[in-house]
């Protein structure tokens, strides 16, 4: 590999692939058997060919924020790294499309494009680290999805290096016959091939942006809140809540904004669109939360305001870190109307393993994410955590929800895919990832359990851990 790329993209020593372990995922470790660095579409060709005439086993990665271990070489893989192809190819205001390198920083196209009044929609928590290849690999949402769609709906066009070395492209025009390529590898997670270019849709600004925050001191009661905003005929642009724990953790976070330490829940509600009518969407909106037994509940004043409610939100992942060593991230989708039904399970579910669960999701359009807070110093507690975020996940597909809303399924939930999924439909889409990826060596061994391991609640693999 190192006459395809040069020494200088190839890492193989152990202290250099330490940092590519594991990603978002930290529960499960493995070191690749090395660390690829292209710059190219036509080097990743050469790099993917290489490995396929080899019969080496690889993966694509992006800056690693995944967090259902996607990336993680759980079989010595070879990782082909797409951070070096970083760029900005082109941007068509007039027809509202740009084209990037799946390298490229979310928050950074967005910044890119402010000046001249657009931005692109998909916003997931690390959209300031994440990449825009790693969000088409995972299908990754936001908290403004709810009005404006995960990242398939932004997705117009991919160039692909299949596992084989070839360069194919999909999509690119308004209105494509055929099959829907794009919606099927749009969040295939690396299992079809490494995405090496990607056309994606740009949005004008909205006219005009307005926020309510409400303050509960029963998560029941937000829980209402939140469904009677959506039976009003409003569409938020974001409906985000946050429990009690969660709220412990923003408020010692480096973003706090002075929540009571006593509340039950938040709910942070954002409409925006053309400027006429927005202040009677926030009215009713104020009115639903009232009805609804709010304690507080009152407009951002500015900006500025609204900027800091927003950074408190967006952070609360890593400040959990100030409330517990360790943590573990679950993604589960439910009907809206089954909130309080599942959050009191979450919390049954949190009494049994001895956990606390923090519970930070887009409520609108009920994708949960339950932080379940632990110590892996304290022996046994990373195995309740890992069977406690499997029986929630239960919990959602009980309801008639899904096991993810937008962090994928990777190596974390394969088990879990049998929740909602029976052996004939697992074997039908592994023939469809089958026809991309006959021999198995674009990142193997992901999203799929094996028929083998029929079980209920993943096992957790102590020899994972090292």
């Amino acid at each position: 590999m190192v006459q395809l790329v040069g020494s200088a993209a190839v890492l193989h020593r152990y202290e250099d692939l330490v940092a590519y372990e594991c990603d978002g995922y930290t529960i499960e470790k493995s070191l690749p058997a090395a660390v690829v660095f292209p710059k190219s579409t036509g080097e990743v060709s050469r790099v993917v060919n290489y490995l396929y005439e080899q019969k080496i086993p690889f993966l694509p990665r992006g800056a690693g924020t995944g967090l259902s271990g996607g990336a993680i070489a759980q079989g010595g893989e070879v990782i082909v790294s797409l951070v070096r192809m970083n760029k900005l190819l082109s941007i068509d205001y007039l027809n509202r499309r740009a084209v990037v390198q799946p390298g490229y920083i979310n928050l950074k196209l967005s910044n890119s494009i402010s000046s001249k009044g657009y931005y692109y929609a998909p916003d997931p928590s690390s959209q300031a680290t994440c990449t825009i290849g790693g969000n088409v690999g995972e299908n990754a949402g936001g908290a403004h999805c709810l009005k404006y769609g995960v990242t398939t709906n932004h997705v117009l066009g991919l160039e692909l290096v299949l596992p084989n070395g070839d360069i194919v492209r999909t999509g690119g025009t308004l209105d494509s016959p055929g099959y829907d390529l794009l919606g099927l590898l749009t969040g295939s997670e690396g299992t079809m091939g490494i995405v090496t270019e990607i056309t994606v849709r740009i949005l004008k600004k909205p006219q005009g942006v307005k926020t309510v925050l409400a303050l509960y001191d029963d998560v029941d009661d937000a829980s209402r809140a939140v469904s009677e905003i959506i039976a009003a005929g409003i569409v938020p642009a974001a409906l985000e809540m946050m429990d009690k724990t969660a709220i412990q953790g923003v408020e010692s976070g480096n973003y706090p904004v002075g929540y009571p330490r006593d509340l039950s829940a938040v709910l942070i509600v954002e409409v925006d669109g053309i400027e006429e009518g927005l202040q009677d969407q926030i009215d009713q909106i104020i009115v639903v939360c009232q009805k609804n037994r709010v304690r507080e509940v009152r407009q951002a004043a500015d900006a500025q305001e609204r900027a800091r409610w927003w950074a408190n939100r967006k952070t609360a992942f890593g400040a959990m870190g100030t409330i517990s060593p360790d943590y573990l991230v679950q993604d589960g989708v439910i009907p809206r109307s089954k909130l309080p039904e599942v959050l009191a399970k979450v919390g049954e579910i949190s009494t049994k393993y001895g956990l606390r669960i923090a519970n930070v999701f887009h409520a609108g359009d009920g994708n949960l994410h339950p932080l379940i807070l632990f110590d892996s110093r304290v022996p046994g507690e990373t195995e309740r955590a890992v069977a406690a975020g499997s029986e929630v996940l239960k919990a959602c597909a009980d309801v008639g929800g899904s096991i993810t809303g937008e962090h994928g399924v990777g190596i974390e939930k394969m088990e879990d895919m049998r929740f909602i999924f029976n052996e004939r439909e697992i074997q039908a889409q592994t023939d469809i990832r089958d026809v991309f990826n006959p021999h198995g060596l674009c990142n193997p061994d992901k999203v799929f359990p094996k028929p083998a391991r029929c079980v209920e609640v993943k096992k957790y693999v102590a020899s994972s851990k090292s």
